[in-house]
């Protein structure tokens, strides 16, 4: 999120057009003024010993609380139970999500060389499809989700099962990644890390 894929639009925007349909009128600035201090607060996106069934609802639940956070700091009211789950499932489209510049050419190039990929994300298990429906997946040998792995960027962990993944030391791995956490967590695990800033 940010590295490799990004919305099309703003969280504000499709939070607010769902939320028309259920008969909640928010502005799309208000939402997105107030999503990102919503995120901020927020606990990891993560959930230590859960799998399966139980993990997927442990993701549900804490995407169900950010929405109802966003639409009360926006000046609404909690969402609906199937406003909810209309949002989860709505994300979890890739036609909701773009590769960003360079990153299908670079992934590419660098699989052409035999270098082996994976995926270190604060997200849930809603990537896996994502990637999958972007293209990205072909290119990648592991993908390692905060919300199974049971911890989440800065902590070192998430770093630590991807290189277990692909059977590589932290010395021979380089982190490509777009914030603090991802600088901060890469250091942690003694993983070199390149931070991208994008406009």
């Amino acid at each position: 999120m940010g590295t490799l894929i990004g919305l099309r639009e703003s969280v504000g925007t499709t939070y607010a057009a769902a939320a028309a349909g259920h008969g909640i009128t928010l502005s799309a600035a208000a939402i997105d003024q107030a999503f990102p201090a919503v995120l901020r607060q927020a606990p990891p996106l993560a959930f230590p010993g859960l799998q399966l069934q139980e993990l997927e609802q442990a993701e549900r639940q804490w995407w169900g609380e950010r929405i109802d956070a966003a639409l009360l700091a926006a000046g609404g009211a909690p969402a609906p139970a199937a406003l909810q789950e209309e949002l989860y499932l709505r994300f979890a489209d890739p036609a909701l999500w773009r590769v960003l510049p360079g990153v299908s050419t670079a992934l590419g190039h660098w699989a052409a060389l035999g270098l082996q990929l994976a995926v270190v994300s604060n997200f849930d298990g809603r990537l896996h499809g994502l990637l999958s429906g972007l293209g990205l997946a072909e290119h990648l040998q592991a993908v390692i989700v905060s919300s199974a792995a049971g911890a989440a960027k800065p902590d070192p962990l998430p770093f630590r099962l991807a290189l277990t993944a692909l059977g590589l030391g932290a010395a021979d791995v380089w982190h490509v990644g777009d914030s603090p956490e991802d600088a901060e967590g890469a250091a942690a695990a003694g993983v070199r890390c390149l931070r991208i800033q994008r406009p």
